[in-house]
């Protein structure tokens, strides 16, 4: 039947020249096993024959529904979901394509990161001061109120494949049984680079190790828990052993506009060195641009407000040779 849709498809696209909005991939699975997809870090999601399965599918699946889209949870980017996330595309002034690359997915989150960033820092004035930091070395969730510790849970975060992301991120999305891998409950975090939250779980073997894709997953019971003392907009930091800094760290050159986990040591090794400027978020924007001018001026080099040898030097952020 779907050979059929799409045999349907692309000749109408060819007679009236309207492909109903839908691209196909140029790289096809030729094979009859289906390729799954369950990474976070904005995987492309198109039509496939068979059709591209997985986890970041679910995820795609489960925000449309959520923004009134009509789509079925199924893990399966078949040619309903395309068209929805055409539509989608529509109303945010997209390509439309029925393709989600990282525009798409950025844009999924969008709204909520928008109302979040304007309304966090008034919620946490009015209310208590809620906080959570994760330690991916001990696979721990801590929950703060007003500086004390109020719960602690353990969890499972990424392997060495797909590590969790550390840095001071914060609450941006919160649902209510997405299913599948991700239990009863999911909030979302302000990752740049990818698609990670807190989750339930269905594979409560894994809590206490290192088994995600990058998310942070906890028991179903223990998440149920945790959600309503979550407000929108709580800070939520990663930490390993108590720190945020990389293993191995290999320098790379970087300026404003660029953005991943480097960006996060960078910015924690500023704000280490007193130089604080707000949280090492992994954007690498005006803020993060002026304290390395700072740094570079301080320490008397070429300011350029740019990471390159000479300051990744001075900041001792270099490998010992």
């Amino acid at each position: 039947m779907l050979k059929k849709l799409l045999i349907i498809t692309l000749v109408i696209g060819v007679l009236t020249g309207d492909w109903g909005g839908v691209v196909w991939a140029a790289e096809k699975n030729t094979g009859s096993n289906p390729i799954i997809i369950d990474r976070t870090d904005f995987p492309v999601l198109y039509i496939s024959q068979p059709n591209l399965q997985g986890e970041a599918v679910w995820m795609a699946q489960a925000r449309l529904q959520e923004l009134g889209f009509e789509v079925e949870k199924n893990g399966q980017y078949n040619l309903s979901t395309a068209q929805a996330v055409r539509l989608f595309q529509t109303a945010h002034g997209l390509k439309e394509d029925g393709i989600i690359n990282r525009q798409v997915w950025e844009a999924l989150q969008q709204d909520e990161m928008e109302k979040t960033c304007l309304t966090a820092e008034s919620k946490n004035t009015q209310e208590k001061r809620v906080a959570i930091v994760i330690d991916v070395a001990e696979r721990t969730l801590v929950l703060y109120e007003d500086y004390k510790e109020v719960a602690r849970f353990p969890v499972a975060v990424g392997k060495a494949s797909t590590p969790t992301p550390l840095g001071d991120w914060r609450v941006v999305h919160k649902s209510l049984n997405w299913g599948n891998g991700f239990g009863t409950r999911w909030m979302g975090l302000n990752v740049p680079w990818g698609i990670f939250g807190i989750h339930g779980t269905n594979k409560p073997g894994s809590i206490g190790s290192y088994a995600s894709h990058g998310c942070i997953r906890m028991f179903n019971r223990d998440v149920e828990k945790l959600y309503p003392m979550v407000p929108m907009g709580t800070s939520v930091k990663i930490v390993r052993n108590g720190k945020i800094e990389g293993s191995n760290f290999k320098p790379v050159a970087m300026k404003k506009g660029s953005s991943g986990q480097k960006v996060v040591f960078v910015q924690s090794r500023l704000n280490d060195m007193g130089i604080i400027f707000d949280r090492a978020d992994g954007r690498y924007g005006s803020m993060t641009e002026l304290a390395v001018k700072y740094f570079q001026a301080w320490n008397l080099l070429t300011v350029t407000g740019e990471m390159n040898d000479e300051t990744y030097q001075a900041m001792g952020m270099t490998p010992a040779s």
